[in-house]
């Protein structure tokens, strides 16, 4: 499978999937007009992935913002990723969060009380 990349833009952003190393990198702010059209290449083309092998996926997460429909993308990808761990795939997610920004950290601990893979908080200033 070939590799996923897409540039940031102002709205979205950057994407990128190593399918080799199994790596999936989302950095970047996120909200586009239509956050469903932008986020479901992305999830048909992991869903494809999933589906293609039985490799690690690791998911690396940079945000420094999401709007609410970006969150449920975000989600429909989780649950992708959770059914593939549960299913017996190796895979884990580590969502960096700036360390000042206190609803930052809950949105990823929100996230992590609803998966059974493993699951890093990281905390980092967003520049770094």
């Amino acid at each position: 499978m070939e590799n996923l990349v897409i540039d940031a833009t102002t709205s979205s952003p950057r994407v990128e999937f190593d399918a080799q190393r199994g790596l999936l990198r989302l950095s970047g702010e996120s909200y586009p007009e239509n956050s469903f059209e932008f986020y479901e290449p992305i999830l048909q083309w992991v869903r494809g992935f999933l589906e293609s092998g039985d490799g690690p996926v690791t998911l690396e997460l940079r945000m420094a913002y999401l709007n609410t429909s970006s969150i449920k993308s975000l989600m429909d990808l989780l649950d992708d990723l959770e059914e593939a761990h549960r299913s017996g795939r190796a895979v884990t997610v580590h969502w960096h969060y700036d360390q000042e920004n206190d609803r930052a950290r809950e949105l990823a601990e929100d996230f992590r009380e609803d998966l059974t893979l493993p699951f890093f908080m990281v905390p980092a200033p967003m520049g770094a």
